[in-house]
């Protein structure tokens, strides 16, 4: 009987998560924020709290998060690594400096300490990778001069979560300075130690990995990296960072390989980790948060926007790619819940899983509409600036100048 129920609940909900990934792709924006609300909808306090199946849509979410920082580090190679720290680590910096201080200062504000100051930091300043890359991809601008911009900071973000998630899981376990101090050293030694390999012996991990039966590559590559991130773990080390890691270390034909056998794989397995956030998250505590996660949106979206513009114009872009990549950046999605899920995991502040669910959900929404709309509207406002005003509609402007093709961009 208990194993029918689980059959009928999970079951249930893949249905479920396949119809909302419909209805996301009809509207053509990310599926996240509906993965959400059904997580809301059917967990504590929803219209229908699961049972049987919550223990492995629990397994299921973690290896969600591991599959999702694999096909990350899949899409790139160590040496664009090494390249990107040398060249665009200054925008890493303004990234910091602009998008975690609001998180933090918001955290302290709300009275919540120093702990989820940290917490909060990390889950504004994180962009999605996931979200931006088929954001630009639906809008053509893949070719266009600002893409590399923005997949650099995107790569300085992931590479920085090798760091502050060793640091943040030792935080919340309350473990001693030196014991801390302890772990980010064995976290810093490990990324290290892989990239070094990854740069020297890439090929030849590559080619013991490699297999022409899509089945032994698969289990290879899945396995590889499951126990990598299990021994991380083991280690007080982010399992994501060791998927991460695992990822960055395997290239050429593999990586293609692996990135077509486990994107389904991928797919699945993250929805039904965003699905077990919301599993967790009372509806009933969202309204108290909503004001504060709205303007730490209103707010972060600005900096995002500064981040993206002042790094396209380093690089010598043009006013209107500078624009596309500010608004490109905005949306936060994975990372940000990945990091408030550790938080409510350890349980350090009640309000913080509510609000980190709605600030998300905003800005997952927003994302694609200001990576749609930022440049138009900032040429609108900058022409009616210069010619006195106008009684042109900026909406329809915006829409007439969309999508902008990659060939246009100067």
């Amino acid at each position: 009987m208990h194993s029918a129920v689980f059959l009928i609940e999970f079951g249930a909900i893949l249905l479920g998560l396949g119809l909302l990934g419909r209805v996301a792709g009809r509207l053509k924006f990310s599926p996240i924020p509906l993965y959400l609300l059904a997580g809301l909808a059917f967990g504590t306090g929803g219209l229908l709290p699961l049972g049987a199946s919550e223990e492995f849509v629990a397994i299921g979410a973690e290896i969600g998060v591991i599959l999702l920082l694999l096909m990350l580090g899949l899409e790139y190679t160590a040496s664009d690594l090494v390249s990107n720290l040398k060249t665009q680590y200054p925008a890493g910096i303004v990234d910091f400096a602009l998008n975690a201080l609001p998180g933090a200062a918001a955290a302290l504000l709300l009275g919540w300490g120093p702990v989820a100051a940290v917490v909060l930091a990390g889950v504004t300043w994180i962009s999605s990778s996931g979200v931006i890359a088929k954001v630009m991809g639906d809008l053509g601008r893949l070719g266009n001069r600002e893409t590399p911009v923005i997949l650099s900071i995107l790569v300085l973000e992931d590479l920085a979560m090798a760091v502050y998630l060793p640091i943040i899981t030792a935080l919340l376990a309350g473990v001693s300075l030196a014991a801390g101090s302890a772990t980010l050293a064995i976290a810093l030694g490990v990324a290290g130690a892989v990239l070094f390999v990854a740069v020297r012996y890439g090929r030849v991990i590559s080619r013991f990995v490699s297999s022409d039966d899509p089945e032994k590559l698969l289990l290879v590559v899945l396995g590889l990296t499951l126990l990598v991130a299990g021994i991380a773990q083991q280690l007080q080390v982010s399992a994501a960072v060791g998927a991460f890691l695992v990822g960055i270390a395997l290239s050429g034909e593999v990586a293609e390989g692996t990135h077509t056998l486990l994107s389904p794989l991928r797919d699945l397995f993250a929805a039904v980790f965003f699905v077990f956030f919301g599993l967790h998250t009372d509806p009933a505590s969202i309204p108290p948060v909503l004001l504060p996660a709205l303007a730490l949106a209103v707010v972060t979206t600005g900096t995002k926007i500064a981040t993206g513009y002042w790094a396209a114009k380093r690089a010598g872009i043009g006013v209107k790619g500078r624009w596309r990549a500010g608004g490109t950046l905005v949306a936060r999605g994975e990372f940000s819940i990945v990091i408030a899920g550790l938080a409510v995991t350890a349980g350090i502040e009640p309000e913080l899983g509510p609000l980190a669910t709605a600030y998300v959900l905003i800005l997952v929404v927003v994302g694609p509409l200001t990576a749609r709309y930022t440049q138009p509207l900032a040429a609108w406002f900058t022409e009616r600036r210069q010619t006195g005003g106008g009684s042109a509609d900026p909406a329809s402007e915006a829409t007439a100048a969309l999508p902008e093709p990659a060939s246009r961009e100067r």
